[in-house]
């Protein structure tokens, strides 16, 4: 697949290494050439310097040919990427899609005039990790969870502590144990110390182990108390960083909770939030990682710390802190891939990359037209996808156990109609289910194959 990538900054640059490694054709145009030098030393694409809005530039970076056009220069730049993308699409690429930094464009009125006028998809990552960021307030059992169909499955990671009842045991220990409490659920992963395992039988788990499991919906209660965790409510939250996504979650917070306080060092941003946001939102100026600080504005009264600052550093570290203080609740908004592990091995309950969830939204444009969505969860490198069954498909033809699905992928649950179950041996996929899978990259596109 031809792809051409439009801003090589944060997102852009992972978007490129992620889909370089799919043996994609990657072009990426950017006006800074330093930029550009950088990611040509580790990612095998072409690099094309100019204005991505120019016609001339587009042209010499081929999207007259492109299966897909991404427009990704950073979130200031949203008419830049506007209007490349409606060229792009004039010029002749099949499918095109543009990050944006205003919500208004995401009305549905607004989402037809933008797909009328030829952009396929818009995307506000903000906008996104804002909503990821209230969702994992509402289970804060677990580091990360995603529902399918509505929540018939879902799909929780756990951190195995060390009094966990799991450590010791292998798969097969937990299978039998679960078997007796009446259990049904899959683990689809094990990720230790940055691999992701697919586990068979004999995999023990161990110590700081995140833990993937689709269980149905009335299980995972019963599945919670079993591993040892449980949800505790949250009524009052303490933000860190005046961000747009720190002014979004305080904004989709203060329709729930009684009490939400933001924290912001710049105080021109202070006065600006605290005309903006609702009366029950209080903004504080102030440096938040000043431990001294936080106590001086009662931290040890909330109940969930979220840091959204620009700074991954600063944001794990103050995680760290609130929870020395007593909350039962982090989380923390981790740009740096590489820090997201060491944020959770320091006590981070949770947390939010910008890339990695709009990873997954541009992803799903590389595969059939017979997956609904694509996540990649805070611990892994690997893709949760939903696919729609096609009548005929390979995956119809057998029992899981006599089909060849690859190695470093798993089916997890099924939803059919009504009806949802986890995948086993003997489970027969019928067309038109919806297919829970857990994918390693490597294994996406063998995957893809059995459901077209």
């Amino acid at each position: 697949m031809k792809i051409v990538i439009a801003g090589a900054g944060e997102v852009g640059s992972h978007l490129a290494k992620m889909l370089s490694n799919e043996a994609n054709d990657i072009t990426v145009i950017d006006n800074n050439q330093e930029r550009l030098d950088a990611l040509s030393l580790n990612t095998d694409v072409i690099t094309v310097e100019g204005n991505p809005s120019a016609i001339h530039t587009l042209q010499e970076a081929g999207v007259g040919k492109a299966d897909l056009f991404i427009a990704v220069n950073p979130s200031d730049s949203q008419d830049v990427n506007i209007v490349s993308a409606i060229l792009a699409k004039k010029l002749g690429s099949k499918k095109v899609t543009a990050r944006i930094n205003n919500e208004e464009y995401l009305t549905y009125e607004n989402k037809y005039l933008f797909t009328e006028m030829g952009i396929d998809l818009l995307f506000y990552p903000e906008k996104i990790a804002s909503n990821e960021i209230v969702d994992l307030l509402k289970r804060t059992a677990s580091s990360d969870s995603l529902d399918f169909a509505r929540g018939k499955l879902q799909l929780a990671v756990f951190k195995l502590e060390e009094d966990s009842p799991l450590l010791g045991m292998n798969m097969a220990d937990f299978s039998n144990a679960a078997a007796e409490e009446g259990l049904k659920y899959r683990v689809v992963a094990i990720s230790r110390n940055n691999e992701t395992i697919i586990p068979k039988f004999d995999t023990k788990f161990k110590y700081h182990d995140l833990v993937f499991i689709i269980s149905k919906r009335e299980g995972m209660d019963m599945l919670m108390k079993y591993i040892g965790k449980k949800n505790i409510e949250v009524d009052s939250v303490m933000i860190l960083g005046g961000s747009p996504i720190g002014e979004m979650v305080a904004r989709l917070l203060s329709k729930q909770l009684t009490s939400i306080k933001l924290i912001e060092m710049n105080k021109e941003k202070c006065i600006d939030l605290s005309e903006k946001l609702p009366d029950n939102v209080i903004v504080v100026n102030g440096d938040g990682r000043n431990s001294d600080m936080l106590l001086e504005e009662s931290i040890r009264d909330y109940d969930a710390f979220i840091a959204v600052t620009n700074s991954s550093e600063t944001n794990i570290l103050a995680c760290v802190a609130a929870k020395r203080l007593g909350i039962a609740r982090t989380i923390a908004e981790v740009e740096n891939i590489e820090y997201i592990r060491l944020a959770e091995s320091m006590g981070v309950d949770a947390v939010i990359n910008k890339k990695l969830i709009t990873a997954g939204r541009i992803f799903k444009f590389t595969l059939s037209n017979k997956v609904r969505f694509i996540k990649y969860m805070s611990g892994t490198n690997a893709e949760v996808l939903e696919y729609i069954v096609a009548p005929e498909s390979e995956i119809t033809k057998h029992q899981l156990k006599d089909t060849d699905f690859p190695k470093n992928a798993i089916i997890g649950g099924v939803i059919r109609g009504n009806e949802s179950f986890i995948a086993v041996g003997d489970t027969q996929i019928q067309a038109y289910d919806r297919v829970a899978v857990f994918a390693l990259p490597e294994a996406a596109k063998d995957v893809d194959q059995f459901f077209k």
